[in-house]
């Protein structure tokens, strides 16, 4: 009784339930796209009459995300640790981690149901979801420590393990948290793709897949509902383990010395030319070993070289790029207006939880329903109120991409020492103030984080939302190519999404470089 009186007075609960309310008579006055938001009763008297058909395609979607889940962070934390431990690793798997992370799940899914059997490429997807969040907050966590802690401990004989273990793992535990929590809805979203894109009997994305064809918002609503649960409950879960083993503990110190220069500013330069080389030829040679361990065959597999020839030797090539560039002209525009106005959203609900912590608990409810509901259940339900043009894509592309950027923004405030917010205090400085001299520049490196973690989710999002919705772009494009079984295409648009989003995350990292070593912080890769 205890928890809820103070859930109560925090105001979560009494806006849940007068947002539970205002969705209930708006449904009935058929105020949104003329019933294209039922009433909450409708949906759940749908539900009712649905029920049997839930248990089957829930415990499908259910098993899939977790054991990817638990496959992807387990291979993120331990690479975590070591591109820390050996940061020559991590610049030479740099590529590969980028890549896994922009990969369209709705581009590979057909080709992993083709060459994987079973639930394999529903938890590959749930894992891919998870890795690069989780190994990117890990990162960040294991970089950003008391380096006088250490010295202690090496003082006493420890080595770089000892320190891992005694020092930078327990430090970076909320980072890791806060990964896990953003990682856990996203398991749910790649397995629900591979649901949606790849066929299957049993899972919610195929039970949406089957139900958007008969004009029942209910069922659509209903279905919708119940994967936002789902992943709401795995974010929930997370929350729950983070307020329980940090509870209100905060940084008190803080290390002020410079951090150590780059490992390979001395190195020789045909070591890092082999290190640059090696970063960008990696993911294509286990791009190219995939397919000739799996053995697709050449009509539906294409190696690096195969898509190289589609797209510039064959007798259709011109074909092919034209279509290409009509649809990247489409789609990039909106995809960095999106991630833009995403971030600034972020940015601005990160200072208004420090300046006006109630507002942040009134918006709570509806940022968790736009971040853990997965794309393909949220983007048909948008359609219908919003109608097939440029304000679903961009709706889409904002609520992907801002609440992951609002986490980390929010955990770096979170992490600035108490004593050193003490010191403006003590002069009198209001709280505006001390955000923009203090809080907001020792926040730095999650903001950077931030941006290269919302680049390819706001890219996922315009192409999912050009796939069901707009007819227009890449999502477009991919969409006719599998209709078309133009499997060329299918590996082009998937290997230049992927390209574009490598680009710009290293035209983040040159900012970020530049920024912080003029600031004398830590550049976090």
């Amino acid at each position: 009784m205890a928890i809820e009186r103070a859930w109560w007075r925090s105001g979560s609960l009494r806006n849940l339930l007068i947002l539970l309310i205002l969705w209930e008579v708006v449904g009935h006055l058929k105020l949104v796209a003329g019933g294209a938001l039922p009433p909450l009763s409708a949906i759940l008297i749908r539900f009712w009459i649905d029920r049997a058909d839930y248990p089957g395609h829930v415990a499908a979607t259910v098993w899939a995300s977790v054991l990817g889940f638990v496959i992807g962070n387990v291979a993120a934390i331990g690479a975590g640790v070591l591109f820390v431990l050996f940061p020559r690793l991590q610049r030479l798997a740099r590529g590969v981690n980028i890549a896994v992370f922009a990969l369209p799940p709705i581009a590979i899914a057909p080709i992993l149901v083709l060459t994987l059997q079973g639930m394999a490429p529903r938890v590959v997807l749930a894992a891919l979801g998870v890795y690069f969040v989780t190994m990117t907050a890990t990162v960040v966590g294991l970089s950003q420590y008391d380096t006088r802690s250490a010295d202690v401990v090496r003082a006493y004989g420890g080595g770089n393990w000892r320190v891992m273990k005694l020092v930078r793992l327990r430090g970076a535990i909320p980072d890791i948290l806060g990964g896990l929590r953003i990682a856990a809805p996203n398991a749910v979203l790649g397995a629900i793709l591979a649901e949606f894109g790849g066929g299957g009997r049993w899972g919610l994305g195929t039970y949406l897949l089957g139900s958007l064809g008969r004009g029942e918002p209910a069922r659509l609503w209903g279905i919708g509902l119940v994967a936002t649960l789902i992943a709401g409950a795995s974010y929930a879960v997370f929350a729950l383990v983070s307020a329980r083993i940090l509870g209100s503990t905060r940084s008190v110190t803080l290390n002020t010395a410079l951090p150590p220069s780059d490992a390979d500013a001395d190195a020789p330069l045909a070591l890092r030319i082999a290190l640059m080389a090696g970063a960008a030829a990696l993911p294509f040679v286990l791009w190219w070993a995939f397919i000739r361990l799996t053995g697709v065959p050449e009509m539906i597999a294409k190696t690096p070289w195969g898509v190289v020839d589609y797209l510039f030797l064959a007798d259709a090539s011109a074909t092919a790029r034209a279509k290409l560039l009509a649809a990247l002209a489409q789609t990039l525009p909106i995809t960095a207006l999106g991630m833009v106005a995403g971030l600034g959203f972020a940015f601005l609900l990160a200072i208004s939880s420090r300046m006006i912590p109630g507002f942040i608990r009134a918006f709570m409810p509806v940022a968790l329903v736009t971040q853990t509901m997965p794309l393909v259940a949220l983007t048909p339900l948008l359609v219908l109120m919003l109608g097939r043009g440029l304000s679903v894509t961009l709706w889409i592309t904002i609520s992907v991409t801002f609440f992951p950027a609002f986490v980390l923004l929010v955990q770096g405030l979170q992490r600035v020492p108490q004593s050193v917010l003490d010191l403006p205090r003590a002069y009198g400085a209001p709280a505006w103030k001390e955000l923009r001299m203090v809080s907001i520049p020792a926040a730095l490196p999650y903001l950077f984080a931030a941006t290269r973690l919302t680049v390819p989710r706001a890219l996922l999002g315009v192409m999912i939302a050009e796939w069901l919705a707009t007819g227009t772009g890449l999502g477009n494009l991919l969409n006719q190519s599998r209709g078309y079984l133009d499997y060329g295409m299918i590996w082009t648009v998937a290997a230049v999404s992927v390209c574009l989003s490598v680009a710009f995350y290293y035209a983040v990292l040159a900012v970020e470089r530049r920024v912080l070593t003029r600031l004398g912080m830590q550049v976090v890769e």
